[in-house]
């Protein structure tokens, strides 16, 4: 049998959202069943949520399975999640990475707990990339977006520069300029405005969420591999644009169906 300390650890840290979160539990399931020694990392505030509704006994886990928590540097008023997401991403980056860390240190110099030989990260919590940059640990983002979704997020820059960020007005939103048709991104064909990433509908040049997903998902552009919660049959073309660019990708999706097959039902609904 593999000694604890022989094992690989990976610390998975998502997004503080639930449509980030559960796909991350899924993959670090999946890790955990290869023989990864799993830290996964939720929010302060998560994490007392899930024990009020889950009861104390929910996050206990395993010796090899652990959940530990950072700070997003919110005050407990603060309703979090999509009622106010701009703050959230305004101060996570920075409390965020103070806490992590700490989480890095405390995990390397507790006894019985293998050190950390890699972090996956969602891929927009680049902020972590720093923190893995100076403890020297490698870093894999996943991406849960689809592969066209990513390829939205990363022209977001190009949308702004031809003119399409900010929109003019308000009335954009409603008079059809959303239908407007974009055929210039390769690997996805004709779409219209409205197909892409809905963080472009705004009239605000300094719109936080953004410029948040703008740096963000160019930074985690630069880690060591990406993951992507999809399949080549899928998304073929937009998935040989982005090998173009990260030519470490792997696809994996559909994650639901990979956990099902290897880990079966989840008991969590």
């Amino acid at each position: 049998m593999e000694s604890a300390s022989s094992k690989p650890h990976a610390i998975c840290i998502p997004l503080p959202a639930q449509g980030h979160i559960n796909p991350m539990f899924k993959l670090a399931k999946l890790l955990h069943l290869k023989g990864f020694h799993i830290t996964f990392v939720h929010t302060e505030f998560n994490q007392r949520r899930l024990l009020t509704s889950r009861g104390p006994d929910f996050l206990k886990g395993l010796p090899d399975f652990m959940f530990e928590t950072i700070s997003d540097g919110l005050p407990s008023t603060n309703p979090r999640g999509i009622l106010d997401l701009p703050s959230l991403c305004q101060k996570l980056p920075v409390h965020g990475l103070s806490s992590f860390r700490k989480l890095i240190t405390k995990l390397n110099s507790s006894s019985g707990v293998p050190p950390v030989s890699c972090i996956v990260s969602d891929g927009v919590m680049s902020f972590t990339m720093e923190a893995a940059k100076e403890f020297g640990i490698p870093e894999i983002v996943l991406f849960t977006p689809s592969a066209c979704g990513l390829l939205g997020y990363l022209h977001f820059q190009e949308l702004k520069d031809r003119g399409y960020f900010p929109l003019k007005d308000e009335s954009c939103l409603t008079n059809g300029y959303l239908d407007t048709i974009i055929d210039w991104i390769p690997g996805m064909g004709a779409v219209r405005l409205k197909d892409l990433p809905t963080f472009i509908r705004t009239t605000n040049p300094d719109d936080t969420m953004f410029n948040y997903n703008v740096q963000s998902v160019n930074n985690s552009m630069k880690a060591k591999g990406l993951i992507l919660n999809t399949f080549d049959e899928l998304e073929q073309e937009a998935l040989d644009v982005i090998k173009t660019k990260f030519q470490k990708l792997y696809t994996i999706g559909p994650l639901s169906k990979l956990h099902q097959q290897l880990c079966g039902p989840d008991p969590v609904k």
